[in-house]
């Protein structure tokens, strides 16, 4: 048993929500747990069940170090291969444990009784329906539906993350049931929903292919029968890092594109995909067309939401995540609501990159060089790392490592990855929110599902943003309407903005 590569990055993202928090102890807590994932024939021979299975082998490897399978007859027995190829993909050294005694926590996928006497969690689906229990089975549908499926995955890892550092959470009780419909995010629905299959999404946009586009990506990889085409587009890379959120990533795509990822994801599909391996701006200046029926935003800072709001498409789906909740919003522009831009504008002044690198590099007066290192893509050098080392107290060789990467690297690993938090047993906290695994999972879950709707003509939802905390029992009201930014600064209140997205659109209505 070892922890993944990659779990200086999942440190980061714990700090963040739990209390009294140390690097030491949050490993051994993890290296106590064996977190079983029972499952049986009728979950395999379902759709739904399967989707289910896949997330949250894709969710648990990423934290725990020992997990235990436990197939329940012999058609989840030939399916076992599977679920441990993946969760070796994530973390080669995963510990696939062979014995139930030591069982901490249980998950429970399929018609069969749970055979673990530690607290377990039963999930399901039923089409749009997202079904989780602690009290016995439910079972998965058999549609073609991934959304439900997913989304409760993502709400079994949360409590399976409550359950073992419940000392360390505030009102992180586990859900006893959960019976959530993505269709209209109201639980208790009595039906599964409507089919969206034969459903042509046009041309849709997916913009940020990050942690929460890997889950928008996961889903609509599963939502057979869609049709149209995808464009995909993200400048980055894939860093190992990110292994830690990113629910398609394995070890084999570090270094991979993101946008390939995320083709290759799509391949099984009828879906006309595109990837594109630039940022938005420069993406849309080599365009000819600047129209933009639907655009879904998986971005992670509020520049980049407003200049994709500024291209004025048709209509907007953005998904985020923040410290503790995450959630998704929809987006006219000429429709009296809130546009995308009105939730991002800043209401104050924003530090410039070199002004926050520097403070968190804890290095404020170097300010300046850190500003000349940026915009000439110079490498650090031997010094430069020195006295980082020595602004955080700790051994320079630690660092050594980074001595000829850009500070931009440099920064990203050491700090926002956690290297320095785990050498200062997190004493030096990260001030960038890093989400957990199951955080983006669900937030791009809940982008695809909106995507879907929307092409549809499924979308009814009149409310601008819906918001979960996966942190607390899940709540009974999730809508917030969001209104329009009342300064009067916003592109939506600008005349000329509306004229132009009503010359774009003039053919038809707005969304």
């Amino acid at each position: 048993m070892a922890m993944a590569n990659f779990m200086d990055r999942a440190a980061s993202a714990a700090s963040r929500v739990l209390t009294n928090f140390k690097v030491s102890a949050f490993e051994d807590r993890l290296a106590a747990q064996v977190i079983e994932v029972s499952f049986d024939g009728a979950a395999v021979q379902s759709p739904e069940g399967r989707a289910s299975l896949d997330m949250i082998i894709r969710l648990l490897s990423r934290l725990y170090p020992t997990i235990a399978l436990l197939p329940l007859d012999a058609k989840a027995k030939d399916h076992a291969p599977i679920l441990e190829f993946l969760a070796k993909s994530i973390n080669p050294e995963i510990e696939l444990a062979k014995t139930r005694k030591a069982v901490t926590v249980s998950v429970v996928v399929g018609s069969s009784p749970s055979r673990t006497k530690c607290p377990t969690f039963f999930i399901g689906s039923d089409g749009w329906r997202a079904k989780l229990s602690s009290r016995g089975l439910i079972g998965s549908g058999e549609s073609m539906n991934p959304f439900g499926a997913g989304a409760a995955s993502c709400f079994a890892a949360a409590n399976v993350f409550r359950t073992v550092f419940a000392d360390q959470l505030d009102q992180g009780d586990a859900d006893e049931l959960i019976d959530l419909s993505m269709l209209t995010y109201a639980q208790g629905t009595p039906d599964s929903g409507p089919s969206f299959e034969g459903t042509d999404i046009g041309e849709t946009h997916l913009v940020g292919l990050g942690a929460i586009g890997n889950g928008a990506i996961w889903a609509l990889a599963r939502a057979v029968g869609l049709k149209g085409s995808l464009r995909l587009v993200d400048h980055e890379e894939v860093d190992l890092s990110n292994l830690q959120r990113y629910v398609l990533a394995g070890q084999c795509d570090v270094g991979s594109p993101k946008a390939d990822l995320a083709r290759a994801a799509l391949a099984d599909t009828v879906l006309e995909v595109s990837a594109h391996c630039a940022k938005w701006d420069v993406y849309v200046s080599d365009r000819n067309d600047w129209m933009f029926e639907r655009v879904a935003v998986g971005l992670d800072n509020a520049p980049d939401r407003i200049a994709v709001q500024g291209a004025l498409p048709k209509w907007i789906v953005n998904a985020w995540t923040q410290e503790l909740d995450l959630g998704v919003s929809r987006h006219g522009f000429d429709d009296g609501r809130a546009c995308l831009a009105c939730l991002y504008l800043p209401h104050a002044k924003e530090k410039d990159e070199d002004e926050k690198m520097a403070e968190e590099l804890k290095m404020p007066e170097a300010q300046q060089e850190i500003r000349d290192l940026l915009q000439t893509n110079r490498p650090v050098d031997v010094g430069f790392v020195e006295r980082v080392a020595k602004a955080f107290d700790i051994p320079s060789e630690a660092l050594k490592e980074f001595v000829g990467q850009s500070v931009r690297s440099f920064h990203q690993r050491a700090i926002c990855g956690g290297i320095v938090m785990r050498l200062t047993d997190g004493a030096q906290s990260v001030r960038a929110v890093v989400p957990m695994s199951f955080q983006s999972a669900l937030a791009g879950i809940m982008l695809a599902a909106d995507l879907v709707k929307h092409a549809s003509g499924l979308l009814n939802l009149q409310t601008t943003s819906t918001r979960i905390n996966l942190l607390r029992p899940l709540a009974s009201h999730l809508h917030d309407p969001k209104a329009k930014d009342p300064s009067g600064r916003c592109i939506c209140a600008d005349e000329d903005f509306l004229a132009a997205y009503r010359r774009k659109y003039r053919s038809c209505r707005a969304p």
